[in-house]
């Protein structure tokens, strides 16, 4: 029995255009898919890394003598230094966000007596290091919404969110001084090596603003300004030095990631 093959090359004919048709609608589903998230997240991640400038002007940073004149050549500017952080943060809405946050930063500065020297007439030198652990709970709300439904699952990110914060917490703080130093009770002004430790905690707030860019939806750079107020009687080696100042602003970019 003959049988035609009309009937195989219409079949075959009908198969390739059904992939021809469905191969597109594979690609532009999975394009689609990669614009958003299956539901709005619930919480975020972020890690950040930056530059930080406490005060640094009062307290033991500003030691003088009877005349008020400053003793030591330290000044704020001598602490800037690297800060790192983590932020966690749960959604309450698009625009309101619980947010706990940890950072910390350390750095020393040399310095010496302005009007000393020592019996060579060489400079009385110290370094002194200062480190500040800030830990926080505050509300972020996000000046636009942090994104949009536009189904019963699929959620998408805005691309630029600008936001507002402020909170309050805790901050570590730990203040070091190792070299030579001028005994002022002594009548001689004797010279003498010491090294002198104040840490403890502090109550803090804080302020800040900033913004996150979606690069995907998961994914989000962060920059933020941010300023710690804080400030405390110090103990240890330093105590009786009248109340210093821990407060500082920092400047801080990293990744946000959505879950």
């Amino acid at each position: 029995m003959v049988h035609s093959s009309r009937p195989r090359r219409a079949l075959a004919l009908s198969a390739l255009l059904g992939c021809a048709t469905i191969a597109p609608l594979g690609a532009h589903a999975q394009a689609r898919r990669s614009d958003y998230l299956l539901g709005r997240p619930k919480a975020t991640f972020t890690l950040r890394v930056g530059a930080g400038r406490p005060n640094a002007s009062n307290g033991v940073f500003a030691v003088t003598d009877s005349v008020g004149k400053k003793l030591l050549t330290l000044s704020p500017d001598q602490f800037v230094g690297a800060n790192f952080g983590a932020d966690l943060g749960v959604p309450f809405t698009q625009k309101l966000e619980l947010q706990l946050s940890f950072s910390s930063s350390s750095r020393q500065a040399e310095s010496e007596y302005r009007d000393f020297v020592d019996n060579r007439d060489l400079p009385i030198e110290q370094a002194t290091r200062l480190q500040r652990v800030p830990i926080s709970l505050g509300l972020r709300y996000n000046l636009v919404p942090a994104g949009r439904s536009i189904s019963r699952l699929a959620w998408v990110p805005n691309r630029i969110v600008p936001y507002v914060a402020a909170g309050a917490g805790t901050m570590y703080y730990r203040f070091r001084q190792n070299g030579d130093f001028v005994d002022f009770r002594s009548r001689s002004l004797d010279v003498f090596t010491a090294r002198l430790e104040a840490k403890g905690w502090a109550p803090l707030g804080y302020a800040a603003g900033g913004l996150t860019w979606s690069v995907l939806p998961a994914v989000a750079l962060n920059t933020e300004v941010r300023y710690d107020h804080a400030s405390t009687p110090m103990r240890g080696d330093f105590t009786g030095f009248g109340r210093t100042s821990l407060s500082g602003v920092a400047i801080n970019t990293g990744l946000q990631f959505r879950f």
